[in-house]
């Protein structure tokens, strides 16, 4: 039964995304000067600003690589993924072919050049995503090719990994490697003889030495230099959004590799579960003992943990997973995405929206999470 009813939500992700989500980003997020809006305002409207994030970019760019590998407008999703396209191999990028930080929504260039880790990563993915589904777009793995040799030249981090931003911060920060694993996962299998799967292998083992070395074997975010503990806050508190996307991602190279899934994604599935509250909505953050620490929801916890329910399903078909998935799904449907294709991306700990716009950038994990659902499902 779980089954069936994970179909039917599969065919309600399809529908929304192809009828409201699409239509809406591709009319009202696309701005004067080539660049993606940097957000909507909550009754679904054109929201200018002066500068525009390069993750943005990139974000919105994948959103309609999906677009296109999910038959949606072809001309019109070809054309949003030449501009991204465009933007990602140019403007995005500073002379030493490193990704920036933040663009001027008028075309005029970089307001923040600061070369980011985490903004190259997702700069990196979309570039793989375009490969992927728009024919003739050699372009975009010569410039994933072009930013991989940048930043191993640059950003190469002795203790291990890659220095997070330009100058260097003084902590280590796992999150923007685990979007790097996801963007290696992405190149892979657009350029599978682009060895892609050893630099994933790489961020796999700092999961494995560093990201989880500390109390119950959770997924930390910030480190001290060299990878070493952090104190304080940083030293308790862990995110169950992260500790679903671990899961997801450690599926994917399982699969993308043909090796077994890591043993502590198991782990981190559960605690993250025993984490999510009465409705099965996941919290922003939690101590290692699983107390709340700020009990705010945002959207993309939500979709992470649907992510890693359908991972768990997809490889074990235990119908359990799927109700689990069920569940998510439908925290999202009722009280976080709209019919008109947007969404509430935050609640407080009480349920009180926090939101005073939509996030362009909420939209990857949105389609993200309702793609997975598709494919696993055959939707």
């Amino acid at each position: 039964m779980s089954k069936s009813a994970l179909k039917r939500r599969a065919r309600e992700a399809r529908h929304w995304l192809m009828d409201a989500c699409f239509p809406l980003w591709s009319e009202r997020g696309v701005g004067d000067h080539g660049l993606f809006r940097e957000t909507l305002t909550l009754d679904h409207q054109s929201a200018d600003q002066d500068i525009t994030r390069v993750r943005v970019q990139a974000r919105q760019t994948y959103v309609f690589a999906e677009a296109l590998r999910l038959g949606w407008k072809p001309d019109t999703g070809t054309d949003l993924l030449a501009m991204g396209l465009s933007t990602l191999t140019g403007p995005a990028l500073r002379p030493d072919g490193l990704a920036g930080r933040v663009l001027g929504s008028d075309g005029s260039g970089f307001t923040d050049d600061t070369a980011d880790l985490y903004d190259t990563a997702f700069v990196l993915f979309a570039l793989a995503e375009t490969a992927s589904v728009l024919e003739g777009a050699e372009e975009a793995l010569a410039g994933a090719r072009r930013i991989l040799t940048a930043a191993d030249a640059k950003l190469r981090a002795p203790d291990g990994g890659y220095f997070e931003t330009l100058p260097a911060d003084q902590k280590r920060h796992q999150n923007p490697h685990m979007h790097l694993l996801e963007a290696c996962l992405a190149l892979h299998r657009a350029d599978p003889d682009g060895d892609h799967l050893s630099r994933a292998g790489e961020i796999v083992s700092l999961f494995d030495r560093f990201f989880t070395a500390g109390p119950g074997d959770l997924l930390g975010e910030h480190f001290a230099p060299g990878w070493t503990q952090p104190a304080g806050r940083d030293a308790d508190i862990v995110e169950p959004g992260h500790q679903f996307e671990w899961v997801w991602l450690l599926h994917a190279y399982a699969r993308a590799t043909e090796m077994p899934v890591h043993a502590r994604a198991e782990k981190l599935y559960a605690f993250a579960c025993s984490t999510l509250d009465d409705e099965g909505r996941a919290l922003q953050e939690v101590t290692r003992e699983g107390a709340v620490a700020d009990g705010s929801r945002r959207t993309w916890p939500q979709t992470e943990a649907l992510k890693a329910h359908l991972a768990m399903f997809e490889s074990t078909g235990d119908e359990a997973f799927a109700a689990a998935a069920c569940r998510s799904f439908d925290v999202l449907m009722d009280e976080y995405l709209t019919p008109e294709g947007g969404w509430i991306d935050q609640y407080d700990s009480t349920g009180k929206p926090m939101a005073h716009n939509m996030p362009a950038s909420t939209g990857y994990h949105v389609v993200l999470a309702m793609a997975e659902l598709m494919r696993i499902m055959d939707a």
